[in-house]
């Protein structure tokens, strides 16, 4: 038998919540977006996230059409643990993309309750809804009275640019901040980070593989299925093209992965030093790696332990980035 896992915790926001630094995204068990997954082996996948220390699970109400909540709702039922959920809203066809109201909302977090079977909610978060919605505020103010309700514990963003995560930052009360985050997409380094480590915001990092390229096993000719959004949504046509391959042309974004392999210390995998690279900025809170396979998930969390990437190493990617990758970036950033 494997060892488990030396995982390390992080204090969520404020708080003195304490979640794993490594979190598993769960937008795959949807069944759709990523390809087809029954509910044995979903199950499989966070019974082996919990048993490798794994306590941070982040979800939303439209993956699978609400199927993800509903399937963490039965697993924890089944296991009863300390997990923090976080859950999301805003992308439903009754919100997106212009109807955000108060009833609209609360009905929403109604339903992620119903799913996930809880009282309250740990965390939910808007997801990436219009930046005007952002902007004009209210959906705040509807945050903050489920809030004292008792229907969410916390509320928090997630963001597809820094302009909306700066305007998320200036509401009392957030949480947490979700955007992209890793070795090909670094522009919140640069100002954000510090800004909500200020502030007390959690930091919750999505798609830090960027869809799987920066595992460094694909290849050119690489074929995803019909409704994966590896697919689908390679060029923009169903959501923000940078929520797919970090916005970059895929093609570009394998080549750029094999350059990568260059830079690797000795024993690391690409994946381990991309996950790692990001654990090494101490505003991030938690990563949140979505994994089909129950090695996937070992593989992440094994991160946890891993020494930390030298400077040396950080600004050797960091140039990468300013010379090979940050003009092929497209969409919301």
């Amino acid at each position: 038998m494997n060892p488990k896992p030396k995982m390390n915790f992080r204090t969520f926001s404020t708080s003195d919540r304490q979640v794993s630094e490594i979190g598993l995204g769960c937008w795959q068990l949807g069944g759709a977006d990523w390809g087809a997954i029954d509910d044995g082996k979903a199950f499989e996948i966070l019974a082996t996230a919990m048993d490798s220390g794994i306590t941070f699970f982040d979800t939303a109400d439209v993956y699978g059409a609400g199927r993800s909540e509903e399937l963490i709702g039965r697993f924890l039922k089944q296991n009863p643990s300390e997990v923090f959920v976080a859950t999301k809203l805003g992308r439903t066809a009754e919100l997106f993309p212009n109807g955000y109201t108060e009833a609209a909302m609360r009905n929403a977090t109604e339903n992620s309750l119903r799913r996930l079977g809880v009282e309250a909610l740990d965390l939910t978060q808007l997801h990436c809804i219009p930046t005007a919605v952002i902007r004009r505020g209210e959906v705040f103010d509807w945050l903050r009275r489920l809030q004292k309700e008792g229907k969410i514990q916390r509320f928090g963003a997630s963001v597809e640019s820094d302009e909306e995560a700066l305007i998320c930052l200036q509401h009392e009360g957030l949480a947490s901040l979700q955007f992209i985050f890793n070795v090909l997409r670094q522009k919140p380094a640069f100002h954000v980070l510090e800004e909500a480590r200020k502030r007390g915001v959690a930091i919750i990092v999505r798609l830090p593989l960027a869809s799987g390229v920066l595992s460094g096993k694909m290849t050119l000719t690489t074929q995803f299925p019909e409704k994966d959004h590896r697919n689908y949504n390679r060029d923009g046509a169903a959501f923000n093209v940078g929520e797919t391959f970090a916005g970059i042309p895929y093609d570009k974004a394998v080549k750029l992965c094999d350059e990568l392999k260059a830079y690797l210390p000795p024993g690391l995998t690409l994946a381990q030093m991309a996950q790692r690279w990001i654990l090494d900025h101490p505003a991030v809170t938690t990563v949140i790696t979505g994994a089909s396979k129950q090695t996937q998930v070992l593989e992440n969390a094994d991160v946890s332990a891993l020494t930390p990437l030298s400077p040396q190493l950080h600004q050797r990617l960091r140039h990468f980035y300013d010379e090979s990758v940050a003009h092929h970036i497209r969409g919301a950033y």
